[in-house]
């Protein structure tokens, strides 16, 4: 089969293609992203190297370049990662979000429509359902949860999911969508809490830490998620929603303080910083429904995985300085600078 995996230089995209490289070497991989900010080339160098691969950069949103583009690839399958998704992007400019997010999703079901495919996937996230107490762990986001957005990105890709569902009831348009808790792992873009955290006590900067860090997080090892996506383009059924959970929750300062533990760094490192507007403060999803119907569960632990990730950033360091070296650092002072506590 060949896949076309839109955002494919991106965290989790190529985490997927490098998955389906070694796990599927029958297929050929197609990918298709604009290289924005969060997405990075050299990311997929060693895919490069394999002839089931091929790269195309391209806007989802471009209607005429993605009809030519599946007129001439005939993808049967589509998973569609293409998203802004940094929250704090979204408030400061929610153009872009709305752009990518929503009408460049239509873009590609109506470029699915015309040419036909087996799949169409939709790649989400668990902030479609807003956030849970902190004092209720005992609650946890299911299929059936209510959408309850918090910000402009969230809402961005709330909407994309109603509009996916739509094709599906209105077009017959062969659909499936998963929302997946915080992803970690390697190639994640130093932006990020995680990649963030390691690269600025390696640094010996401090390390920004919104509000008091009491915010929840489920977090998911990046390889889980790819093997769980598999699972749903291949076996899961269309027109469903599965959520993908990683069953290690912990607060956004523990997360931190393990980074700084393994670093051999102090805590002292740690700055609070004035939280960001409509912060939501625990996310936690059941994977019930997706265990059940494909027998996943996730297999890292939260322990085992942060120490893979900090290994990879140790041994990978020319990939993030090379990012950190450009227009990011502009955007950390513009983000974080006027929020440090004096």
């Amino acid at each position: 089969m060949k896949l076309m995996v839109t955002g494919g230089a991106g965290f989790i995209g190529s985490n997927f293609i490098y998955y389906e490289l070694k796990h599927h070497p029958e297929d050929t991989i197609l990918c298709l992203d604009k290289l924005t900010y969060a997405g990075n080339l050299s990311t997929l160098e060693p895919a490069m190297k394999n002839s089931n691969f091929q790269f195309i950069r391209g806007d989802i949103a471009d209607r005429e370049f993605v009809n030519a583009l599946f007129q001439k690839e005939k993808p049967d399958l589509v998973i569609n990662f293409a998203a802004e998704s940094h929250v704090d992007r979204s408030i400061e400019d929610p153009g872009i979000f709305l752009q990518t997010n929503i009408l460049g999703t239509g873009v590609l079901m109506d470029a699915c429509r015309t040419y036909g495919i087996k799949r169409y996937h939709q790649v989400s996230t668990d902030e479609v359902y807003g956030d849970l107490p902190l004092d209720r762990p005992d609650l946890f986001f299911t299929e059936e949860t209510k959408l309850h957005t918090s910000s402009p990105y969230s809402a961005s890709k709330a909407s994309a999911d109603l509009l996916v569902l739509a094709y599906y009831r209105t077009f017959h348009l062969p659909v499936s969508i998963t929302r997946c808790s915080n992803n970690y792992g390697p190639y994640h873009f130093p932006e990020k809490l995680i990649p963030l955290m390691i690269s600025r006590a390696l640094a010996d900067e401090p390390l920004p830490v919104y509000g008091k860090g009491e915010n929840v997080r489920d977090w998911l090892y990046v390889e889980d998620h790819c093997a769980a996506i598999d699972l749903v383009i291949r076996k899961g059924r269309e027109g469903e929603i599965y959520n993908i959970g990683g069953h290690n929750e912990r607060t956004n300062l523990e997360v931190v303080k393990t980074i700084l533990k393994e670093l051999k760094k102090p805590e002292s490192l740690i700055t609070y910083v004035t939280d960001r507007p409509g912060h939501d403060m625990r996310y936690a999803i059941d994977p019930e429904k997706i265990h059940k119907e494909l027998g996943w569960l996730p297999q890292t632990k939260f322990e085992d995985g942060i120490r893979l990730t900090i290994k990879w950033y140790l041994e990978h360091r020319q990939w993030w300085e090379n990012i950190l070296s450009g227009e990011y650092k502009n955007y950390f002072n513009t983000m974080y600078g006027k929020r440090l506590h004096q």
